[in-house]
C-alpha cells in the first residue's frame, strides 16, 4: 500500500468512522439496508418499491424529528416539570 492510499484509509477512519456522525452514517445505512430487506420480505414487494420505501421513510422521520424538536425546546422544555 502506497503512502497517499494509506494516509487517505488513516483518514478516514480518524476523521469519519471514528466520530458520531460516522457511527451515525454507518447506522443509516444499516438502517436503510434492513428496512429494504424487511419490506420486500414481509410484503412481497418488489425491489426497486422497497428500495424507495426504505430511503422516503428516514427522510420523512428527519423532517418529523426537526419539527418535535423545535417544537419541544421552545415550547415544552422551558417550562418546569
Amino acid at each position: 500500500m502506497t503512502e497517499f492510499r494509506s494516509g487517505i484509509y488513516k483518514t478516514i477512519k480518524d476523521q469519519i468512522v471514528g466520530t458520531s456522525v460516522g457511527r451515525a452514517v454507518i447506522y443509516t445505512l444499516g438502517h436503510i439496508v434492513i428496512a429494504m430487506t424487511c419490506n420486500n420480505l414481509i410484503t412481497g414487494a418488489p425491489l426497486q418499491l422497497a428500495v424507495l420505501d426504505a430511503l422516503i421513510e428516514p427522510m420523512i422521520n428527519g423532517v418529523w424529528y426537526y419539527v418535535l424538536d423545535r417544537v419541544w425546546t421552545s415550547k415544552i422544555s422551558t417550562k418546569s416539570i
